[in-house]
């Protein structure tokens, strides 16, 4: 999965040293609450598109609200969500689901 390489694969921070393993790829992060809302972020658009794999994470935005595409070969899924800024937890999310 392509995510950025030098910070943070959800906030874009450089500061941390939190790993994870997401998907089977290990990931840095600033914290534990950005691995689980980025882990959240992956499981959701699976269960909603049906995708086994995806591609790559663009991600815009804060604690306020994020706004995301993800790739998965030629496709690509919107939706904006938002986490509890504890758990990492989703509060809300916004996309179209594409599964059937």
């Amino acid at each position: 999965m392509k995510v950025p390489e030098a910070a943070c694969a959800l906030c874009d921070s450089e500061w941390g040293n939190h790993w994870q393993e997401v998907d089977g790829q290990r990931m840095f992060f600033c914290c534990w609450i950005c691995a689980r809302a980025f882990d959240n972020i992956v499981q959701e658009v699976k269960l909603r598109t049906g995708w086994k794999t995806i591609y790559e994470i663009k991600i815009v935005g804060d604690y306020r609200g994020r706004e995301c595409t993800e790739v998965h070969g030629d496709e690509t899924y919107e939706f904006r969500i938002k986490f509890d800024s504890e758990s990492g937890e989703i509060e809300s999310f916004r996309g179209e689901d594409l599964a059937s």
